[in-house]
């Protein structure tokens, strides 16, 4: 007896584990899983470091509550990448794939939340590969400001759906987390406030559960809000500086149209999802979610932001959007479903195409299909040629008389690309590391003693024989393809000086910036 139902028992289990392998889940984790792969291989055969990439693997090691230009996940996750990795660019990469990966899978869980089948499922995370592979072809903090956003729509739809008031501890949770990753998601949690006045969910506004969410989330972000005060707000000095020069070279002018452009195919999907959630009569206990969107979309607007600062919204729109549609079609005439089916299908396997060709080229800087990607995403240029700068600088220095190499040298990179490239590979030419006046690199100073003889790149001659006194002109930036990025076509001259007019105190109080 005790035998027979030992095997009726583990056929059940067996059973059921074949059933999840085959579940809508476990697709979703079979596409995640994918992306990963192929954000790997494309890393693989990268040229290089992005000069954003670089900065973050310096303060990667530097750790710390807080830095200038961002919160401390990103270089938090690029040291554990370290530890495990090395410098390898694919493992440096790996946890910014990883955690859109993680964000497909719950657009996907989303879907199923708001009452869609396998199909709607699929479809919305099928919506949100486009992204996934544009977010995490870098290793970036968009990456993980993304997860952020898309785990506060994930645990707003559970608590919508479920009604559950302990859901808002995972909303709090993720607010703290997307705090120490960038510092949009005020203009999200904006979005969730509305919501919450605006629809039947202010009824939260009396539970203890919220208001515990408001703690956690505070706490989590506490260490970070102690570091900038500390730091007397630094990233407000920075974030003003970098939106001052964002409105005055445009690069907000196109803050709507890029809300199409960013979406492309996938944008009926989304409309789709607003009509779900503002007017359908299935979708109008998920309002919140509308308002979500609205919200951040409007002070965007206003504020001037850039396109892609709202890209963390679409993933639940997408989600509730499939599930109209999948509703929808059920409505049409037997014999229009498969095409309308195929047709959404296509389109968003366009988009797909079309990300994959511009943020993942598998190929060389001097193939045709790379030429024609840098000519859209300019990131893909500033890719290539850290290595022969740090060799440049090398040469640079074996030329100088040898007691100008034996006294007190210094490497004074202006942008911090050149500056990380000098430390990541200086060492194997033994260069000192880079000091400069860009971001992190001011506060960690000009050394002591400070440098009698500088190299000095990422300048132009002019700035460069205003502040040294003796400069020369000892070599010029270049790469083995001839691309022309920041480092060779905007300040390629590098320069040999003597120490600052003034004194090294007096010129570094003046010397901060930032980029």
């Amino acid at each position: 007896m005790w035998f027979g139902m030992a095997s009726t028992i583990a056929s059940l289990a067996a059973d059921r584990s074949r059933s999840f392998w085959r579940s809508e889940t476990a697709l979703l984790l079979y596409m995640a899983a994918v992306t990963v792969v192929i954000h790997w291989i494309a890393a693989l055969h990268s040229p290089g470091f992005h000069r954003d990439e670089l900065a973050t693997l310096d303060d990667a090691r530097h750790l710390a509550w807080g830095y200038v230009a961002y919160p401390p996940v990103t270089p938090f996750f690029a040291r554990i990448s370290l530890i495990f990795f090395g410098t390898s660019l694919a493992g440096f990469r790996f946890f910014a794939s990883l955690a859109n990966a993680v964000a497909l899978v719950l657009i996907g869980l989303m879907a199923r939340d708001l009452g869609g089948r396998r199909g709607a499922q699929l479809l919305a995370a099928f919506a949100g590969i486009p992204a996934c592979i544009a977010l995490g072809s870098m290793m970036q903090y968009v990456s993980f400001d993304y997860l952020a956003w898309v785990l506060i729509s994930f645990f707003i739809v559970r608590l919508l759906k479920t009604e559950d008031p302990r859901w808002w501890l995972g909303v709090g949770a993720s607010i703290g987390f997307g705090m120490l990753s960038k510092y949009a998601i005020p203009f999200f949690v904006a979005g969730v406030v509305v919501g919450v006045f605006l629809t039947p969910a202010r009824r939260y506004l009396r539970n203890r559960w919220l208001w515990l969410a408001v703690v956690l989330s505070l706490l989590i972000f506490l260490p970070n809000l102690i570091w900038q005060v500390r730091n007397n707000f630094v990233y407000l000095d920075f974030v003003r500086h970098i939106h001052a020069r964002d409105v005055r070279i445009g690069r907000t002018v196109g803050f709507l149209p890029d809300q199409l452009k960013f979406t492309m195919f996938a944008a009926p999907l989304w409309l789709a999802g607003l009509w779900f959630c503002f007017f359908s009569t299935v979708g109008r206990r998920f309002r919140l979610l509308g308002w979500m969107y609205v919200t951040p979309l409007v002070i965007f607007l206003i504020a001037k932001g850039r396109g892609y600062y709202l890209a963390g919204a679409y993933p639940m729109l997408y989600a509730a959007g499939s599930v109209w549609g999948e509703q929808w079609i059920t409505c049409v005439r037997s014999g229009w479903r498969t095409p309308l089916r195929a047709t959404a299908g296509t389109a968003l396997a366009v988009n797909v195409v079309i990300f994959s060709a511009l943020f993942l080229p598998v190929t060389g800087p001097n193939s045709r299909w790379w030429r024609w990607a840098a000519s859209i995403n300019g990131d893909l240029r500033e890719e290539v040629g850290w290595p022969e700068l740090v060799e440049t600088v090398a040469q640079v220095r074996d030329s100088l008389p040898l007691e100008q190499q034996r006294a007190r040298l210094g490497i004074l990179a202006g942008d911090y690309g050149a500056a990380s490239a000098i430390d990541l590979y200086g060492p194997t030419y033994r260069l000192p590391p880079a000091i400069g006046g860009i971001n992190s690199f001011w506060q960690r100073g000009y050394g002591d003693p400070p440098p009698e003889t500088l190299i000095i790149l990422g300048a132009s001659a002019r700035w460069a024989e205003e502040h040294f006194t003796g400069c020369r002109i000892a070599a010029r930036s270049w790469n083995y393809y001839g691309v022309i990025n920041e480092q060779t076509g905007d300040r390629p001259d590098v320069f040999v000086c003597g120490p600052p007019r003034q004194s090294w105190p007096d010129f570094w109080k003046t010397f901060r910036y930032y980029g």
